[in-house]
């Protein structure tokens, strides 16, 4: 055979198969199988889409691809066949996890970005060092030129000033920066196969429009396959060649993205592109407050600035102002979103709000400053004044049954004991649409969106009149997200509640918040009724804000002109 004949016919063969692959995991009660038959294929130069709910098998599946799920898990049928560009076909899942020829394939010839970069990278060695250190494991070469390729990396990966980054510490790094240089260490052995695990899940939606953008350059450059993982409908529209849907372990649906997004013949495929098209525009059930609503909040002139002191005699030396001069106001029944990139102050606004922080201004709560409220009155304040926090799992104690989470409130402030305390907290288990009979089991035992309900349980057992929701929704899967928030617009409803609603996802403010402000950098830029801002916005980083929301339509991906906001007097 010809070899430009071989070549071609090298090049038209998928990089990468997964034929029929079985993962279980050994458990007390035997295998509990978490992949059944699983199979697709990644193409040079194109991106495939790993599609499914959390706990449908997509990172586990990644896992298998290079033969490291973790213990007690094994793949126990099936086979994973890589066709690097250079040498023969391999199937990794027949090597042994720990040999040379496995750990010469991970990292080399497929690279892996995993969600979370901080955890991912090294607390206690640069980034340089890492990245080099990944470059003489998989290339043959010097220090000296291993960090000459290091820097190159973070320069491709538009990473500014290079070289005095190669010397600085991931914590030193914007989340958005240590995406990038996990990308960078990803990419430095050229491979064929980028293995992506919902990189931008934890990133605001302008860093991620940056890092989508980034891909798509580097995959052009390298002609490199892309497996990129996600739940979010809009990311796959914006980036995917082809979409493959997972649930419960199974590959329900396949194809390419413009076909699939126009005609879903799985019922669940269906479910999941309509549950992001329901948040496409404001909730059906949302309920307006009263024109002649009494002011239940008004925020004036906020403040609150971090100093960071140094030396000996702890002299200031830099001054964050993370909430600078932040007002506005909130009626009875209505729900006023917040939203901005990572650092703009958002969070920090609701925690003031609740007086988890000490600011300056004023924050009139039904005619009562509670900047100056002493302990006494800010105990009252705060069974009319709840959070829930953005990770369920992260804010239920793990020792305590969900009878003591939701009843602790209760308990804590004298309103219920006894017979009595276990009948509320039966109740609020019911309106959250939780079973009673759930109450002893610890938060271990439920899903992400079954977390979330008892957060919101607890929340509002004290039947507060106002609540601080700090992204509330964003660690949730797109149709558990829905199902959530209908859940706090019919509680709005039924006990006439007041929302300061915290999140960078535009779609949920617009299915939920009767107004939007707009932070950046500490200050509000921009406020008004919620559709008006997202139709007609004024301000530039407003602007920039929208522009880069990912939309759930293959059609028109490449039509919308995206803007960047470099900030005043840039």
């Amino acid at each position: 055979m010809p070899q430009t004949l071989m070549a071609t016919e090298a090049s038209s063969r998928p990089i990468l198969s997964v034929e029929n692959l079985n993962v279980g995991f050994n458990t007390r009660k035997g295998m509990f199988d978490v992949l059944h038959g699983v199979s697709f294929e990644l193409n040079r130069g194109r991106t495939t889409a790993i599609v499914g709910e959390s706990g449908s098998g997509k990172s586990v599946t990644a896992r298998a691809i290079l033969n490291m799920v973790p213990r007690p898990g094994q793949i126990n049928g099936g086979r994973v066949l890589f066709r690097p560009s250079k040498g023969s076909e391999i199937e990794t899942t027949a090597l042994d996890p720990r040999g040379k020829a496995i750990r010469d394939i991970r990292g080399g010839k497929i690279g892996m970005i995993f969600q979370e970069p901080m955890s991912s990278l090294s607390p206690v060695h640069t980034i340089g060092n890492q990245i080099i250190e990944a470059v003489r494991l998989h290339r043959d070469c010097t220090k000296q030129e291993a960090r000459e390729i290091a820097r190159q990396m973070l320069e491709q990966v538009e990473i500014p000033k290079p070289e005095k980054a190669l010397d600085q510490y991931a914590f030193e790094f914007s989340g958005g920066m240590r995406q990038r240089a996990m990308i960078a260490m990803a990419l430095s052995c050229h491979p064929d196969v980028l293995i992506a695990d919902e990189p931008t899940t934890a990133l605001d939606v302008t860093t991620q429009a940056e890092i989508l953008d980034l891909m798509r350059k580097l995959q052009v450059e390298l002609n490199m396959a892309i497996m990129f993982i996600t739940h979010d409908m809009g990311v796959v529209a914006e980036l995917a060649d082809d979409v493959v849907v997972m649930e419960k372990g199974h590959v329900v649906e396949t194809g390419e993205t413009g076909p699939l997004f126009a005609e879903q013949h799985h019922p669940y495929t269906k479910r999941l592109l309509g549950a992001v098209k329901r948040l496409e525009e404001p909730a059906a059930a949302k309920v307006r407050p009263a024109a002649d609503a009494k002011e239940i909040l008004r925020v004036d002139d906020l403040r609150l600035h971090f100093e960071k002191r140094e030396g000996f005699f702890q002299r200031v030396t830099d001054v964050t102002k993370a909430v600078d001069g932040v007002s506005f106001s909130l009626k009875e029944g209505e729900a006023l979103g917040i939203v901005g990139e990572s650092g703009s102050g958002k969070t920090t606004v609701g925690r003031c709000i609740a007086r988890v922080y000490d600011p300056e201004g004023t924050v009139d709560y039904r005619g009562s400053n509670l900047v100056t409220a002493g302990k006494a009155e800010l105990q009252s304040y705060r069974q009319q004044i709840r959070m829930i926090f953005q990770d369920p799992f992260a804010s239920l104690n793990p020792r305590m049954t969900v009878k003591q989470l939701i009843a602790e409130p209760l308990v804590v402030n004298g309103v219920a004991s006894g017979s009595e305390l276990e009948d509320r907290v039966a109740k609020l288990l019911t309106e959250v649409g939780l079973e009673p009979g759930m109450m002893e089991r610890y938060p271990h035992a439920f899903s992400g969106g079954q977390r979330q309900r008892i957060v919101v349980a607890r929340a509002i057992a004290l039947e507060p009149k106002l609540v601080i929701a700090d992204e509330p929704t964003s660690a949730l899967d797109v149709s558990i997200r829905t199902q959530v928030l209908d859940l706090l617009l019919r509680l709005q409803a039924e006990m006439g509640l007041s929302f300061i609603f915290i999140s960078h996802d535009m779609a949920v403010i617009r299915y939920f918040c009767d107004r939007v402000a707009v932070m950046y950098r500490g200050k509000i830029v921009e406020i008004g009724e919620t559709e008006e801002i997202i139709q007609n916005p004024q301000h530039p980083y407003t602007q920039a804000l929208l522009s880069s929301v990912p939309i759930a339509d293959p059609a028109l991906r490449g039509t919308r002109q995206r803007h960047r906001y470099l900030g005043e007097g840039a």
